[in-house]
């Protein structure tokens, strides 16, 4: 079941560059901007450009429920609950507007992966439905920001 949500989750996120392409491939054309188009492509898939025009309909790895302000939120949280630096404690966050809230908390040791510094965490989110757990690990570049690598639900165990 994981296995096939994941590879769901996959085609979503490659359906999405290819649609993100091509909008952005007309504007372009239509605009006489001198950005190459395939330098749009180059990167990670993560690092797919989004403009305010073509909305994701999932800003957060963590939940359908949250909006990009939530995920700005969480983001922030993340940053600090999983800095290796620090004591290791959970970090909160909410958001008034949309009434959700939730925390990440660290889960092990920090570690180094492909020159980054990696954690695993399990963050909650609140929603007006009830309580939503994810497992995921989260990268850091040197200088950079955490990036969320893995991300999938997670059930308590009866």
């Amino acid at each position: 079941m994981v296995a096939y949500i994941e590879s769901r989750a996959r085609g979503q996120r490659r359906l999405r560059r290819v649609l993100l392409g091509c909008a952005l491939l007309g504007g372009l054309a239509t605009a006489g901007c001198s950005i190459s188009p395939l330098s749009l492509f180059t990167g990670d898939e993560d690092d797919v450009p989004v403009t305010g025009s073509i909305a994701s309909k999932q800003p957060s790895p963590l939940s359908r429920a949250m909006t990009a302000e939530d995920w700005r939120r969480a983001q922030a949280a993340l940053a600090v609950a999983l800095d290796p630096q620090g004591n290791g404690a959970s970090a909160g966050w909410d958001n008034p507007e949309t009434k959700l809230k939730g925390s990440i908390a660290p889960v092990g040791a920090p570690y180094v992966k492909n020159d980054e510094v990696c954690r695993a965490f399990l963050a909650t989110t609140v929603t007006a439905a009830g309580q939503e757990w994810t497992q995921g690990d989260a990268c850091k570049p040197s200088g950079g920001d955490w990036a969320v690598r893995g991300a999938k639900p997670w059930k308590k165990p009866a």
